[in-house]
């Protein structure tokens, strides 16, 4: 009898701990959300059976679980901001959010989250929004697994995939974006993590962020943007292990990085975009163990660049290997390999025994002129590049590499 005694308080004392579920549905004694969190107390979960639910701006204060079940739609109309949230400990999960409103002046989110912490976002289906899911001022922040699609008409007209401002310790992590104007945006974000997402076909950038500092982008792929990708006036950033590919145009960049310090862009490969790497008013960058294949442009390092590290990058099958707009280079390349060089290796350590400059005169040429591009393949093309190879005396003299690699890096 005593030690059921015991047992029957620590059975309720869990109980009250964990909440109760509240069941939302059309045949249920509940049939609205908002009337479910109005009744909700602290740690509830409030499960939404399937059904279409059409109840304007939704409204979460509470430390509270909305979980939905194969996927309810919460319907926006083309009119409101359909989830709006403020508080600490709220989870959403499971559910597709439709139609949000569009407005300018007050950014409408699918989810607003505003002045929050510990706050996950996981699991759900979010389309035809002008923002998808838009943080600001909180921490402690954690969006998974979840589908975003937008349906893009302009710039003007689509806000962002997964939008952070001011925010920290975020981990953004297994998302789809798609059809926005940035699919991931980050401005005033620090110790943060953006992993293993999947951004393409946006309006202008797959990333984009600004004034972010001590973040991690690691694994993600980023695919056919109308820019590209764009890290700017930041500094301990680290890029891993991620995949550019096909961002095409006149202004598009695998990464176009922007008064950038103190970083490391490590194991990535850019693969058929205009420019794999832009690189302008940058410093002390370790650019390693990367891959650069079929690229116009592999890199550009502009003159503004100084103290940045090239090594052990591989480069295949660029039209252009490297460019700059200056002839005072500042900047370090050694143990890259270069499919277009052409030297020998007598000793057999490995190295190219003749230095390898990745600048050729026509890269210069088209720098200064861009409009000289038209000229590229042509016979007279290749005659000046054989001739700045035999007595150099447009390119820049120190971007060399002394020690090319005959065979490709393993990376």
């Amino acid at each position: 009898m005593l030690r059921l005694i015991f047992i029957l308080p620590t059975i309720l004392l869990s109980a009250t701990l964990t909440g109760r579920t509240i069941v939302v549905g059309n045949n249920q004694p509940v049939t609205s959300v908002k009337a479910a969190i109005a009744m909700a107390k602290e740690k509830d979960t409030i499960l939404i059976l399937p059904g279409i639910y059409r109840e304007g701006n939704i409204i979460i204060k509470k430390n509270i679980v909305l979980l939905g079940k194969q996927y309810p739609v919460l319907d926006g109309e083309n009119k409101y901001e359909i989830l709006t949230i403020s508080g600490e400990n709220i989870t959403i999960k499971g559910l597709k959010f439709l139609n949000s409103g569009i407005s300018a002046l007050n950014d409408y989110g699918s989810i607003k989250i505003i002045d929050s912490k510990n706050i996950t976002i996981e699991d759900n289906q979010v389309i035809n929004a002008y923002f998808g899911i838009h943080f600001s001022n909180s921490y402690f922040i954690y969006v998974r697994n979840n589908k975003i699609t937008g349906s893009p008409t302009s710039e003007q007209n689509t806000g962002n995939g997964i939008h952070l401002w001011k925010c920290s310790n975020a981990v953004i992590e297994n998302n789809y974006t798609s059809g926005h104007r940035d699919g991931i945006y980050f401005e005033f974000v620090t110790n943060s993590q953006i992993k293993n997402n999947l951004s393409e076909n946006n309006i202008r950038y797959g990333l984009h962020f600004m004034f972010s500092n001590d973040d991690n982008y690691l694994g993600n792929t980023f695919r056919n943007n109308g820019a590209g990708v764009a890290v700017m006036y930041s500094q301990k950033v680290r890029m891993e292990n991620n995949n550019f590919e096909m961002n095409w145009g006149p202004s598009s960049y695998g990464v176009l990085l922007k008064d950038i310090r103190d970083s490391h862009i490590l194991h990535n490969s850019f693969t058929k975009n205009s420019v794999g790497l832009h690189m302008e008013g940058s410093s002390r960058i370790d650019i390693s163990k990367n891959t650069f294949k079929e690229n116009g442009w592999a890199v550009k390092v502009q003159a503004s660049c100084d103290d940045n590290v090239f090594s052990i990058n591989n480069f295949f099958g660029n039209t252009f290997d490297v460019a700059t707009n200056g002839t005072m280079v500042l900047n370090k390349f050694h143990t890259n390999y270069w499919d277009k060089y052409e030297g020998y290796d007598r000793n057999k350590d490995g190295m190219g025994d003749v230095p390898y400059h990745p600048v050729s005169m026509y890269s210069m040429i088209v720098e200064q002129n861009p409009n000289s591009l038209i000229l590229l393949r042509s016979f007279m093309v290749s005659l000046l590049d054989k001739a700045e190879k035999a007595i150099p005396s447009l390119t820049p003299e120190n971007l060399v590499d002394d020690k090319p690699m005959i065979k490709p890096n393993k990376l």
